[in-house]
């Protein structure tokens, strides 16, 4: 059976929302209609309808001029298995010492390496985005230089493979956390997948917003890889949340971004001891000040 996929972008969180709602109305029926937020820096949303029919493209453009939005660009996609299609995309992926792989090449694991098992079915951040390669080749930098962490905790985990990769190459109980329920379901059966179960302690919540969290507190490392605004919004509770000599590894941030963090961070008495790029995105390691 085809499906039809409707996408159009503007300006405006709320007449993107309003969009949305007045696709639900289409005949035919979209089976799901969705507004995400395009993580380009620019505020832009995205507005995509999806349909097993034929969408009506002249009720679509009537309604995108009625919101002032661009023209809904309608595709047809083929029929796809996609669990096997993100099986065949997904290579493995080597980052520093850590190797982020799926059950299907299990015998591709070499053995100088720490091994990530990651399913596709659930590539939720599965390391193969440039921002999570960054903060692994910053973790693998730091471990090198002889950091040792020993209260650490992952800030908006998604899949949690930096919580993982801190378990596997130090001692301890390692923290993590995520607002969105689905990404903490999704970390905790990676966690068992890779028999870290007790190594790395999950739990649900929005920044440090969560008793764990706050008694744990200071860390010596903190991980964020989320977006540039949630970033700059938690520097105040980063920098209480640090120890002094600690530090944190920040990414989800285009290349253009990053001297805007940093300078939020550098605010809270951080200096930034390393930016890595990698591609359109940079990841930034910074150590708290005496």
């Amino acid at each position: 059976m085809p499906t039809f996929t409707a996408l159009t972008t503007l300006r405006d969180k709320s007449r993107a929302e309003a969009l949305a709602e007045a696709c639900e109305d289409l005949i035919p029926e979209p089976t799901g209609v969705g507004v995400f937020e395009v993580e380009d820096g620019t505020g832009t949303w995205e507005v995509g309808a999806y349909f097993i029919e034929q969408p009506d493209d002249i009720a679509l453009s009537l309604l995108a001029a009625a919101h002032d939005a661009k023209p809904f660009a309608i595709s047809e996609l083929p029929e796809t298995d996609w669990v096997a299609h993100v099986r065949r995309e997904l290579a493995p992926i080597r980052a520093g010492r850590f190797f982020l792989y799926g059950s299907h090449d299990a015998d591709q694991v070499p053995e100088d390496c720490v091994p990530l098992l990651i399913e596709a079915a659930m590539a939720f951040g599965t390391g193969h985005h440039g921002t999570t390669q960054g903060c692994l080749q910053a973790l693998h930098d730091l471990d090198t230089k002889g950091f040792r962490g020993k209260n650490v905790v992952d800030v908006g985990c998604g899949t949690a493979v930096l919580a993982m990769a801190a378990a596997k190459i130090w001692q301890g109980v390692v923290l993590a956390s995520d607002i969105d329920e689905v990404a903490t379901d999704t970390a905790a059966a990676n966690v068992t997948c890779n028999d870290l179960n007790g190594r790395v302690e999950i739990v649900t919540c929005a920044g440090f917003e969560h008793d764990r969290l706050r008694e744990k507190a200071p860390y010596d490392l903190i991980f964020a890889n989320i977006l540039k605004g949630p970033l700059i919004a938690l520097a105040p509770d980063m920098g209480k949340s640090c120890e002094t000599g600690g530090h944190v590894i920040l990414s989800g941030l285009l290349n253009e971004q990053a001297d805007d963090v940093k300078a939020a961070y550098t605010a809270q008495g951080f200096d930034l001891v390393d930016h890595l790029i990698v591609g359109e995105w940079s990841t930034l390691c910074l150590q708290k000040k005496p």
